[in-house]
């Protein structure tokens, strides 16, 4: 059995300068933007920390979509059960999307907008301002797309709701007049 008492050390490649600051604001997948101020998909950028190569990114160019690896920053523990907000009782916290997990990190496919020399302008964001991101990896649609795999207790979900009737922000902001 392997060795699990020691800590995995990760630093951050990028940071996310995002419009969503506070997890109220932020849908609740990419995808779900119905609820947020705009109901439109987030555009955002993934800054880069200094001196990290572009020379690790230029070939992202071409691509639609990327994951991003990264690290809910502001998690606070976490549960083996938790409530989603789809509805029904508590689930195992490692069959939902819950930000409070054993490991705080998370994965988001997001739409690549550009390339540019320390940064990626990226829509259809849902990370919140300031996330460290962790790694980068290329959306490959023949290898990372399943549309007929089956979505355990959330396939119960879908067909009571309709599909892709996950909820947005519950009580989205309005901006505010400064921007902010």
């Amino acid at each position: 059995m392997p060795d699990t008492s020691r800590a995995l050390l990760c630093h951050p490649i990028a940071h996310a300068l995002s419009p969503y600051t506070q997890r109220i604001d932020a849908p609740h997948q990419a995808t779900v933007v119905a609820g947020t101020a705009t109901a439109m998909a987030a555009e955002a950028v993934i800054e880069f920390v200094e001196d990290f190569p572009a020379a690790a990114f230029r070939d992202l160019i071409g691509f639609e979509r990327i994951w991003l690896v990264f690290a809910f920053h502001r998690s606070e523990g976490w549960k083996a059960e938790v409530k989603p907000p789809r509805g029904g009782g508590k689930r195992s916290v490692l069959a939902t999307r819950s930000p409070h997990r054993p490991n705080a990190i998370g994965l988001s496919a997001v739409e690549l907008v550009a390339v540019e020399e320390t940064r990626l302008r990226v829509r259809g964001m849902d990370l919140l301002d300031g996330t460290p991101i962790l790694d980068i990896k290329p959306y490959v649609p023949y290898a990372d797309a399943f549309p007929d795999a089956r979505a355990g207790w959330i396939d119960a979900i879908d067909a009571a709701q309709g599909r892709q009737s996950a909820p947005g922000p519950r009580r989205p902001r309005k901006p505010r007049p400064d921007g902010a």
